[in-house]
């Protein structure tokens, strides 16, 4: 059969008209990816404070739901805008290496396109909902940008940066349920972020001096003895001021006393997080598994990690059984 030229430019014209939509793919899945979908965990903290009131009123939670809302989208521009400053550095990261910027799937202009309207989304979803949740932010955005631009790389700073981030949340879901909130409540959340920041830079210490490859410049300023110093501070602070939280109204906590009942499991908690930070815990978990879950990234151990999982569970099922029989 003789060979018709036409046909086989034919074929190759169907597979170029293809190929826009193929590359199109690749970039809409490269920069969700560059968003980090699986962070958004960390933004449930915003249902804490409705969660607390023991009120179950719709219009709360939709509120609340839309603050979360707002938090994932500009959250995900302060990643984007994030990896776009550290592009440099993430290509020496043994696994930072692979994220869509830093690998070049995704330009850094495109990237810092989609922060921006990501951030106008959020901050007109929060001026639309309320006005305090679009300072809060607002608030949040800058504190981020300084972080990325010359505050992480400024020790203690550092840590305050990041867990201002889950203090704001917090505050955001108490704003757009329009709910009050207790000093203990927020002091609580302010120290267990700084306790999970702390259990970061140590993950992140240690395997600096496992691979000899410095990741983060703030890391030349941490020892792991001053980080073990400040994981016990901050520690048995959250803990105590969780349990005077708990100890109800009498001090100006929690709405009943019976969420004392939770305690334990807040305890647990610690212990188990703790647990999973330790070098040789997380050597044999990895030995086992083929891979263990680090405190270098917190949301993959509420992801992977069953023990946290059935202690989250208790808590929570705890509080819902304490909101129905005290309302």
């Amino acid at each position: 059969m003789a060979f018709d030229p036409g046909q086989g430019n034919y074929e190759q014209s169907i597979v170029s008209s293809n190929h826009p939509t193929m590359a199109q793919q690749s970039l809409w899945s490269a920069l969700i990816e560059a968003a980090r979908p699986r962070q958004w965990t960390k933004n449930l903290i915003v249902f804490a404070g409705p969660l607390f009131s023991f009120r179950f009123d719709p219009d709360l939670w939709l509120g609340a739901a839309l603050a979360c809302l707002s938090f994932c989208l500009v959250s995900s521009a302060i990643y984007l805008i994030n990896d776009v400053l550290d592009v440099n550095d993430d290509r020496q990261h043994p696994s930072k290496r692979l994220r869509p910027i830093a690998s070049g799937r995704l330009s850094p202009r495109l990237a810092l396109v989609a922060a921006a309207l990501l951030i106008l989304f959020s901050l007109t979803l929060g001026l639309l909902l309320h006005g305090g949740l679009a300072l809060i932010l607002l608030i949040y955005v800058l504190i981020q940008l300084a972080y990325c631009l010359r505050l992480k790389r400024e020790p203690l700073l550092d840590l305050l940066c990041i867990a201002s981030g889950f203090l704001l949340r917090s505050m955001a879901g108490v704003l757009g349920a329009g709910i009050g909130f207790s000093p203990w409540f927020l002091l609580t959340v302010g120290l267990l972020a700084l306790f999970l920041a702390v259990e970061k830079r140590k993950a992140e210490l240690r395997r600096v001096t496992e691979s000899g490859v410095m990741t983060r410049k703030v890391l030349e300023r941490y020892s792991l003895p001053l980080l073990l110093r400040l994981e016990s501070l901050v520690a048995n602070s959250a803990f105590m001021s969780y349990a005077l939280w708990a100890a109800g109204p009498s001090l100006g906590g929690a709405s009943s006393s019976w969420m004392l009942l939770t305690v334990p499991f807040v305890l647990v908690g610690i212990f188990r997080y703790q647990l999973l930070s330790d070098p040789q815990e997380t050597e044999r978990r990895g030995a086992q598994q083929g891979q263990g879950s680090s405190s270098e990234k917190p949301e993959e151990i509420l992801l992977r990690d069953h023990g946290i999982q059935l202690t989250l569970l208790g808590w929570l099922s705890t509080v819902l059984i304490v909101a129905l029989f005290t309302r």
